[in-house]
């Protein structure tokens, strides 16, 4: 039995530096090209998705990251080094082609959800650990 539900491998992984965005050929022809902050936001790592459900944790100030290095997962996913030494989210083929195909969609949901919070698209990430000090 196959395993139809698992993507295909792309034909091509690219890292381009300059322009910030992961680009990914597959071999339906599709092209994909995502840009670096939004896997970053959307990172299936436990600390951005949170445990149990919910959205997780809002992630701010990503628009300038950077991957510094991006390794294989078998051959069924990359993990990528960001530049603000996140590095525990394991993309899959599948997950990043639906990055790729939803794009859209995802910079929306993700525009609702600062707009919810009441923060802005670069703003610094808060320290998760210890006290914050005082809101005013």
């Amino acid at each position: 039995m196959a395993q139809a539900a698992l993507q295909d491998p792309p034909s091509s992984v690219t890292v381009h530096a300059k322009s910030r965005v992961l680009e990914l050929k597959w071999p339906d022809g599709t092209v994909h090209r995502l840009p670096f902050e939004l896997m970053r936001i959307y990172s299936p790592s436990a600390e951005v998705r949170g445990h149990g459900p919910g959205p997780g944790i809002l992630q701010t100030g990503k628009r300038e990251v950077e991957i510094t290095a991006l390794a294989p997962i078998g051959n069924y996913a990359v993990q990528p080094t960001f530049s603000d030494g996140h590095e525990t989210g394991i993309f899959s083929w599948e997950y990043l082609y639906y990055l790729g195909s939803h794009e859209d969609k995802l910079w929306q949901e993700y525009e609702q959800r600062l707009a919810e919070a009441g923060v802005d698209r670069d703003a610094p990430m808060r320290p998760v650990l210890g006290q914050s000090h005082g809101h005013h």
